[in-house]
């Protein structure tokens, strides 16, 4: 998709969870990366396999934008923090953070009875820490140049009836942090809100079920479109990405500690 507007011209955008799982279409974070790019930011393009990374940047770059890979395991902060100073010393700033990174079945999360202390912390240390300790490195720029936008994806598993422990308790974590730091960097000119995608058609939420079920591609989405309230049918990586579009731009300039479901009605249900 070529360029498409200035909605975030001359920004520089940190995106962690850039690559993307194999499967079918686009991911959040690739779509987002791209939309970003498309509206003028310079995009920072952060994921652990660098590869998958570099895949997203040459789609960015062959478009006429702006976006380097680098490559960051979220698990360590000496990593994320890295990552985010690599952009601040490549492009002077960071306007945008977007943390995109969240593991389910394929971090090995069950339900109660099959749950185990080493799910948990892999899981945890992914959707949750990660999440903090990208925030704690970017917040102290965002706060010297008085401005900045925080956006996080959690999910609407944190309110529904979801039956896999860490992935549901690690989201509702990451909703509550979200509005944490948009009260407490308020006063610095720093937005930060969080997105609540519903069921998505992307190679994560689809390909990784498919796999770790053994069950064809084509039954999991059937199952999974035939869930949603709106038109019985998933969204995709692209209606993520245009609503982090939305909060990153100054047209959410009035907008800080908001949980903003894309879901096809599902919470309304």
């Amino acid at each position: 998709m070529p360029r498409t507007g200035t909605r975030l011209q001359d920004k520089v955008a940190v995106v962690i969870g850039a690559g993307q799982s194999p499967g079918e279409g686009v991911g959040n974070g690739r779509a987002t990366v791209m939309r970003f790019a498309q509206e003028g930011a310079k995009v920072w393009a952060v994921d652990r396999l660098l590869d998958s990374a570099g895949e997203t940047a040459a789609l960015v770059q062959d478009d006429g934008g702006v976006c380097e890979a680098f490559e960051a395991d979220v698990t360590s902060e000496a990593a994320l923090a890295r990552a985010i100073e690599a952009c601040r010393a490549r492009w002077g700033r960071v306007d945008i953070l977007h943390y995109n990174v969240g593991v389910s079945l394929g971090g090995g999360d069950t339900m109660l009875e099959q749950f185990t202390e080493e799910a948990f912390d892999r899981l945890f240390a992914i959707n949750l820490r990660g999440c903090i300790m990208a925030a704690k490195h970017a917040v102290p720029i965002m706060r010297a140049q008085g401005s900045g936008v925080i956006i996080n994806i959690s999910s609407v598993a944190a309110y529904e009836n979801y039956p896999y422990v860490a992935y549901k308790a690690s989201k509702v974590g990451m909703v509550e942090f979200t509005k944490q730091l948009a009260i407490q960097n308020a006063a610095y000119g720093i937005r930060a809100n969080v997105i609540l995608p519903g069921l998505m058609d992307t190679p994560m939420a689809v390909d990784t079920r498919a796999r770790a079920t053994n069950r064809p591609r084509s039954e999991i989405a059937a199952e999974r479109d035939a869930k949603v309230p709106l038109r019985g049918k998933m969204g995709t990586g692209w209606d993520v990405a245009n609503a982090a579009l939305f909060l990153a731009s100054d047209e959410a300039g009035f907008i800080t500690g908001v949980e903003l479901p894309v879901d096809g009605g599902a919470l309304v249900r």
